[in-house]
């Protein structure tokens, strides 16, 4: 039987300072994107809010996308490995969201969009939060040290 990633968990633990910078910075990400991307689920303007007005696959997706970022810092500030991997599922998925849009627009959006949304600050976020869970020294202390 496997082990459950959900026992023993702390709920009042947010962050870890033992985590190397690299995580302790992706884990301040999750959360922010993460409410960002909860108040943009009731906005429009961004790609989880333009799920929820379109349906469809993604407007099933993107809420659980949405959750997917709080749960991961959480599950990584507990020293979870299911959190970091979530976490990468998470900070893709905008991308993945993007791009699934344009597959069912077919091929009317222009890749520009599809990478930024014509969001560039967005974009910027969501490259430094993937390029900080998959750095060398993150991906080695998840290997490690994460349960």
């Amino acid at each position: 039987m496997a082990p459950n990633p959900l026992r023993n968990l702390n709920y009042r633990k947010w962050f870890d300072q033992m985590l190397p910078q690299t995580l302790q910075v992706a884990t301040w990400l999750l959360y922010i994107n993460g409410a960002f991307a909860i108040l943009d689920w009731f906005d429009r303007t961004d790609i989880f809010g333009t799920w929820r007005w379109y349906g469809g696959v993604g407007g099933v997706v993107a809420p659980f996308a949405c959750l997917s970022y709080v749960a991961a810092g959480l599950l990584m500030a507990n020293g979870r490995r299911l959190g970091w991997h979530l976490g990468i599922a998470a900070s893709l998925s905008p991308l993945a969201l993007r791009a699934l849009l344009k597959i069912q627009h077919e091929g009317g959006l222009p890749v520009s969009w599809v990478i930024t949304q014509r969001n560039l600050v967005s974009f910027l976020f969501e490259a430094a939060l993937v390029a900080l869970l998959l750095h060398p020294m993150s991906r080695t202390h998840a290997a490690r040290w994460f349960r």
